[in-house]
């Protein structure tokens, strides 16, 4: 085929253990999916079903790279997640069947320009600018689930420069990654490829130029991010 322009290279993630690569179609992130977080936030995590919002393909910051602070903010925010990645798609999987679509695991941070999300939430306008930004989702190298099987619990936490600011357990989301899939899926196709940020837990803050970030989810590889 031929393009008017050059086309933009595929986006991928790394694979732990090998050499090979997972092409990344599109990034969807689940919003206050644990309960605690929700709280932080000024909402009731009981009275609303899973929402989504996206990040473009190209904002994954892998290998290790640093994280460059974002322009257009003075309240960068951390949010640790346990990200999954899909080998299968489908439209209206059931939630007994939603598993069989997942090819893989690994740790990621959906960092937030939280000053203009905060502001696009009182226009009541797109959160787009606050979370689909340039650089904003570092991502670990990725585990097939064939090594770790499916992962439903276990420890989640983040330090920042070697103190714990957010703990929980994969057990405390208000929707498990089969849920998640599954309502997803009634509401777009998904396709191999796709990753889901599945949510993250309380304890979200601000950090700034030179602060190392260490991410975990056990079973997975750690995720270190320094923002410059």
């Amino acid at each position: 085929m031929k393009y008017v322009i050059d086309p933009a290279p595929q986006a991928a993630a790394p694979v732990a253990g090998s050499d090979a690569r997972f092409p990344v179609r599109r990034v969807y992130c689940v919003g206050r999916n644990y309960a605690a977080h929700a709280r932080e936030m000024g909402h009731d995590p009981d009275r609303e079903p899973p929402f989504f919002f996206m990040k473009p393909a190209d904002a994954l910051v892998t290998g290790g790279a640093d994280m460059p602070y974002p322009v257009a903010t003075s309240d960068l925010h951390h949010e640790i997640e346990m990200v999954v990645a899909l080998g299968k798609g489908g439209r209206d999987i059931p939630v007994s069947a939603a598993s069989d679509l997942i090819w893989g695991y690994g740790v990621g941070l959906d960092m937030t320009r939280r000053d203009l999300q905060g502001e696009a939430k009182k226009l009541g306008r797109p959160w787009d600018m606050g979370k689909g930004f340039d650089k904003s989702a570092p991502l670990a190298p990725l585990h097939p689930v064939s090594a770790t099987g499916l992962i439903e619990d276990g420890e989640i936490w983040l330090d920042v420069n070697g103190k714990r600011r957010q703990q929980s357990t994969l057990k405390a989301l208000i929707w498990s990654v089969s849920e998640t899939i599954s309502y997803l899926s009634g509401l777009v196709e998904l396709h191999p490829g796709d990753l889901i940020f599945s949510g993250t837990p309380e304890g979200v803050a601000a950090v700034g130029r030179g602060d190392v970030l260490h991410g975990h989810v056990d079973g997975l590889s750690d995720l270190h991010v320094r923002i410059t």
